[in-house]
Order: C-alpha cells, then structure tokens, then sequence
C-alpha cells in the first residue's frame, strides 16, 4: 500500500444490491466507490461540489480506469482510498484503491480524470481552492 496518510480512507459496508447472483461486487460499483471516495475526500477538506457546481464549476470525468485484484462480496466491510495524483490547469487526476476492512488486501485500484468545465461545457481553470488542494497534496508526495 502507498504512503498511508497521503491517502484519505472511508469505510463501506457492501449492500445486496450492490452484488451479482453469486454475491460478489458487480464491477460498475467500484466506479461508483470512486466517485464516493473522491467526493468526500473533497469535503473532508472544505470543499462541496455543491458550491462548485452553484458557482458555475463543473467536474465531468473524462476518463476512468479500474483494476480488479479480488472480490468483494456482500456485507464485507471495504476501506475506500482516494488521494490526488496530479493536476493541470483545467484537469485533475485521482487515484484510488479498494482494499479489505483491515486495509491488508488489495482488491482494485483505480484512476480517473476530471475536466473543469463551465456551464457552457467549455473547459476553465481549476478555482483556486482545488489547484491549493491538489498543490498541498503533490507536496506531502514529494516530501
């Protein structure tokens, strides 16, 4: 596992609907644990993509990316981890990484990448909040 307080951690307990017929994480779900994690990992921090959003900022995904190691299944409880990997100056990237309660085993790391767009969908700069987010964290890396 990567540097561990570089990462910001929730825990979740898998629901029945969240598996298929054999009990296991259907795939699409650990996007959706992504998308989870990245969210509170902003607000931990201050930051709503509520005010984002009424303020005219929009965060679309351009792409994303997902690893599987090992199943999940239901009722396990699973350790979400999201940190920022890099940013440009209309993009941020994060990474992520599903393990097991106890954060001992790996079950699927994951990527994506976010434009910032206004409501007219063109791209705009990151707000200065984000781009002060992103540069304290690519500083805990670096040092």
């Amino acid at each position: 596992m990567a540097n561990a307080e570089k990462w910001f951690w929730l825990s979740h307990r898998v629901s029945y609907q969240e598996t298929d017929s054999m009990g296991v994480v259907y795939y699409a779900n650990y996007l959706h644990w992504f998308e989870i994690g990245r969210t509170e990992y902003i607000r931990s921090r201050g930051i709503a993509y509520r005010d984002l959003e009424d303020k005219g900022l929009f965060l679309p995904v351009r792409e994303a990316t997902c690893r599987y190691y090992k199943p999940a299944r239901y009722d396990d409880i699973v350790a979400i981890g999201s940190r920022i990997e890099s940013f440009g100056r209309a993009s941020i990237t994060f990474t992520y990484e599903i393990r097991s309660e106890n954060k001992e085993q790996l079950l699927a790391t994951g990527s994506s990448q976010l434009a910032a767009v206004g409501k007219n969908g063109r791209p705009v700069a990151l707000p200065k909040e984000i781009i002060g987010l992103a540069s304290e964290e690519h500083k805990k890396r670096a040092g």
